[in-house]
């Protein structure tokens, strides 16, 4: 066990700090959006998952597996005193293990719930004032001279325009933002930032957390514009970010953390993409690729395989 308790405790360090730096300035991902986002998730999952089993390791030590630990100090903890072997080094951590996975799910929830919510009224804000585009009504538009859009995802999709945005942009440009927000409702972006905003949320104090939602955000932003330049093209969607700078990143997500420096700096890797710097067509060698997305199933491997040794599936 307390072998167990190091290679994981090695592992949760490793995903906690040196990792994402290492992945957040690297210039790859830009031109494998999907492949890094893949990889920010497995280092999401498996991380929570190491830190988690650390503690399970190092608690059930004293026995041969967790469920016999747990079996042991179960009595104990109604009528009797602690096991032999067992002191109160053991007690805190898998205690505090299970208060860890408890505030992981129960913020996932409510981040779940707090976003359904949000999604409901902006549905209604939308059947409430707007109007289908014309010739287009999977589009809404608001009466609004700002120029926005955004998509509001759900059961029920919408992808929301104001009015500003139209008459500020030519119709080529205008179908490129469309493609844009489809893309994001198509590939479910919502659903993976969210689970990295209720991480994030959950230990605000933990600067990877902000850092690996910024990375994601602007991945998904990546994804879209992706989306966008299949369906229109790249000057079209370029002219259109350069007319009206990112008109969908908080109309789409009000719960993202932003500032002026995050944005300006996403904005500028889109359009650098966009201009040239990279494009659809220069993505990673498959060999790398293949490389980045084995490394992210090893990732999650190491503390499942860790898991299943603890409960006595497979031997130690």
């Amino acid at each position: 066990m307390l072998t167990l308790a190091a290679v994981l405790g090695a592992l949760a360090l490793a995903l906690a700090w040196p990792v994402p730096v290492a992945l957040a300035r690297a210039a790859w991902p830009s031109r494998a959006p999907a492949v890094a986002l893949a990889l920010w998730e497995a280092i999401a999952l498996a991380g929570g998952l190491s830190m988690i089993g650390c503690l399970l390791a190092l608690g059930a030590a004293p026995a041969p597996s967790l469920p016999m630990a747990l079996a042991e100090l179960a009595p104990a903890l109604a009528s009797g005193p602690i096991p032999a072997g067992y002191g109160v080094l053991h007690i805190a951590s898998l205690t505090l293990a299970a208060a860890v996975a408890v505030l992981l799910m129960l913020n996932l929830a409510l981040t779940a719930v707090r976003a359904e919510r949000e999604r409901r009224r902006q549905h209604q804000l939308v059947d409430l004032l707007s109007d289908p585009l014309p010739g287009d009504p999977r589009t809404r538009v608001l009466a609004h001279p700002v120029p926005l859009a955004y998509c509001v995802p759900g059961f029920r999709t919408a992808t929301v325009l104001t009015d500003g945005l139209v008459r500020a942009l030519e119709p080529d440009e205008l179908d490129a933002v469309i493609a844009h927000e489809r893309t994001h409702l198509e590939q479910l972006h919502q659903l993976v930032r969210l689970a990295f905003r209720a991480w994030h949320s959950a230990i605000p104090w933990f600067p990877i957390a902000n850092r690996a939602e910024r990375a994601v955000i602007t991945l998904t932003e990546m994804l879209a514009d992706d989306g966008a330049r299949r369906a229109v093209g790249s000057p079209a969607l370029a002219r259109a970010i350069e007319r009206v700078g990112d008109a969908g990143e908080s109309g789409a997500y009000p719960d993202a953390p932003a500032s002026a420096a995050s944005d300006a700096a996403m904005l500028t890797a889109r359009m650098t993409r966009l201009g040239g710097g990279d494009t659809v067509d220069a993505s990673l060698p498959r060999s790398a690729r293949v490389a980045v997305l084995s490394a992210a199933a090893a990732l999650i491997a190491v503390p499942v395989l860790a898991y299943a040794a603890m409960l006595g599936i497979v031997p130690r």
